[in-house]
């Protein structure tokens, strides 16, 4: 290999890497939403003037630049709170960025397979569409990791008004699509510059119309809801000393919420087992004017004990919704047999629970059908859409202080909101140190709790019904498409190649 060719493939690795990493940036919690787009239109370019197997490896390289960056709380995660040591931590994770970013890296090699096609069309189609077709694909293998889908760092710009249409992999494909637009325009000729800023204009246009369609209908009065957040630390909640304490504190926060219609407390509020709360504590709760949802572990008897990651209504009744989402290695093993040494020695708590295996309805709380999601649950599609199109409210109650003051929660956050435009429901969001939140149907933040402060977030949300075109179909329409549309492309690419080659 002569110097010259070394050299360039060296300054392409560095500029795909630096995209990576500058990638996360048009996320929250920093928020330019521009930049997360042309990344990815950077990667694009670079792709297009190599072969499949280069550009394989410069999918590689962004990767793990975007995902060491972007999902940097799973160091957090496991050293800070989860008492791994530090080089076994960055070990974990090195092994779990390099297996996310082959999700690119398979992007970059597919999309070789159309290099017959022209440019523009490869820049403006080809590669969007192979984008968001693995971004789709990440929430669905191996449990799933629906984490940084581009679409999320556009909720505050005209392409998330697609989101109710076909959910937040339309809003990727439109800022892919728009990140390619751009670059064209940059550096592109005239002709290409032209059919850049008509796809720009499309796109910006159809964002704009799209935003004024509204799926969902008031339904009843409006809910006057109080979150409490009572940062808790975690040494406390796993202190069986302070359990009682733990309890009180959240009773005193709650006690002169009279006029809430519903009181939410985060997940696993109460350190002790659901059938562990005496009788006056669910009495209180019962003869209290508002209903409530809480977070509990719950335990089921018998020869082989079930552990339930569980959120409990109160309201004429007890009702539940069991978690269905667990997270791997945080409350199941996999492979219980190879890797129950890692849970015995770092003492990790809570964490076998089982999953519930069918589908549960809303909670009827506040007169109204609450959809409940536990924990990261919000960031799957499915789980939150189960619920729907019955439920007029959805609430997610979540303890992120596993994550400490990172990346995570103001991502969740984001993901949040984007659940709330695809559904066109208004969303609570309950957390133990924060970011606790009101969202409205149009995914906008009515109500904010800051982080790692006791608090109780009040204000009020108007229920909804309807059904948006995503719920209804879901992402099977939008992946139908694009599949049939590449397909196309490609056997347009073989009949270019061998025309040439004739």
């Amino acid at each position: 290999m002569n110097r010259v060719l070394l050299l360039q493939r060296i300054s392409r690795g560095a500029i795909a890497t630096t995209a990576g990493a500058l990638f996360p940036f048009g996320f929250a919690p920093f928020g330019y939403v521009a930049v997360a787009p042309l990344a990815i239109g950077t990667l694009f370019l670079l792709w297009v003037s190599v072969n499949a197997r280069q550009a394989a490896l410069l999918g590689f390289y962004f990767g793990m630049g975007a995902f060491a960056v972007g999902v940097s709380w799973v160091f957090v995660s496991l050293h800070n709170y989860g008492n791994m040591p530090v080089l076994l931590a960055i070990l974990v994770v090195a092994v779990f960025v390099s297996i996310m970013a082959l999700y690119p890296a398979v992007c970059g090699l597919v999309q070789g397979g159309f290099c017959h096609l022209p440019r523009t069309v490869r820049l403006l189609f080809v590669m969007p569409a192979l984008w968001v077709l693995l971004e789709w694909l990440r929430g669905q293998l191996l449990g799933g990791f629906p984490w940084l889908y581009l679409g999320y760092a556009q909720v505050d710009t005209p392409f998330a008004s697609v989101a109710p249409f076909s959910g937040v992999l339309a809003v990727s494909l439109f800022a892919a699509i728009a990140g390619s637009a751009v670059i064209l325009i940059l550096i592109g000729t005239l002709k290409q510059r032209l059919l850049a800023v008509a796809a720009l204009i499309a796109l910006f246009g159809i964002g704009l119309l799209a935003g004024q369609a509204d799926f969902a209908v008031p339904e009843g009065e409006v809910v006057k809801i109080a979150v409490v957040q009572n940062n808790v630390s975690l040494a406390d909640k796993w202190d069986a000393g302070k359990a009682e304490q733990i309890v009180n504190g959240y009773l005193e926060a709650s006690a002169n919420e009279t006029s809430a219609d519903l009181i939410v407390w985060p997940e696993a509020a109460l350190p002790v087992y659901l059938d562990q709360l005496p009788t006056l504590f669910l009495r209180q709760l019962l003869e209290h004017p508002a209903d409530y949802l809480f977070g509990v572990v719950e335990r089921q008897a018998g020869e082989n004990k079930a552990y339930f990651n569980s959120a409990v209504g109160i309201a004429d009744d007890v009702v539940i919704y069991r978690k269905q989402q667990l997270v791997i290695f945080g409350e199941y093993l996999p492979l219980p047999f190879l890797f129950r040494w890692l849970l015995d020695y770092f003492e990790i708590p809570m964490s076998d629970f089982s999953s519930w295996p069918s589908r549960q309805l809303p909670l009827l709380l506040a007169d109204q059908k609450v959809g409940v999601t536990i924990c990261y649950e919000d960031a799957f599609q499915q789980r939150v859409g189960s619920t729907l199109p019955g439920a007029t409210m959805l609430a997610n109650i979540s303890e992120d202080a596993w994550f400490g003051d990172s990346f995570a929660p103001r991502q969740r956050l984001q993901i949040a909101r984007t659940r709330a435009l695809e559904a066109s429901r208004p969303f609570i969001r309950a957390n133990n140190n924060g970011l606790s939140a009101l969202i409205d149907h149009r995914g906008r933040v009515v109500a904010l709790a800051p982080m790692f402060r006791a608090d109780v977030l009040q204000g009020e949300l108007q229920p909804m019904q309807g059904v948006t075109p995503f719920v209804r179909f879901g992402n099977i329409p939008l992946i139908t498409l694009l599949g049939l549309l590449l397909i196309g492309c490609l056997i347009i690419s073989w009949v270019l190649r061998a025309g040439k080659q004739d």
